[in-house]
């Protein structure tokens, strides 16, 4: 969902990029689909309480609608060759879509405005430093997720507040 949701929000010019990195960061740490939390937060940023509801039900109802009315088709058919080689399709596109929203957010998340006009590019080595390590945290000790986000958030308020 991540892509889908960062064009339309740049193709209207919802949120800016960082704007958005920052919903997708508060949109993973509460409860629910990032697809609703996200919609909720634009839709009461552009037009109020009424604007997070309408975009909250956009979002939310038409795939509720089209679950229901596939659900029976799929219990028929979900082990039919076609429908097997249909999702075998689908699971590699998954894994792109979902490369391409870590390339985007890394992107957005470690590198900083350029530092010099023709430079194209500023590091934050600060932000690279906590990236790394949550990634050996996670991956090499296999820390619990929400405590990687409780001390990361206590990290980067010290490192980027003082």
């Amino acid at each position: 969902m991540l892509p889908l949701i960062q064009y339309e929000i740049e193709k209207y010019g919802w949120l800016t990029v960082q704007e958005f990195v920052d919903i997708v960061a508060i949109a993973e740490m509460t409860p629910g689909p990032i697809a609703i939390n996200a919609a909720t937060f634009v839709g009461f940023r552009n037009a109020g309480v009424i604007g997070s509801i309408v975009a909250t039900l956009g979002v939310s109802l038409p795939s509720f609608i089209i679950i229901v009315a596939l659900s029976k088709f799929w219990e028929k058919y979900k082990d039919h060759p076609v429908m097997v080689a249909i999702f075998s399709g689908i699971r590699p596109v998954m894994a792109g879509l979902i490369a391409s929203a870590a390339i985007f957010i890394a992107k957005a998340a470690l590198f900083s405005e350029p530092l010099l006009a023709n430079s194209g590019l500023a590091i934050d080595f600060r932000s690279i430093l906590i990236a790394i390590g949550v990634f050996v945290a996670v991956w090499r000790y296999k820390v619990d997720p929400i405590k990687t986000i409780l001390v990361s958030a206590a990290v980067g308020f010290f490192v980027f507040m003082g």
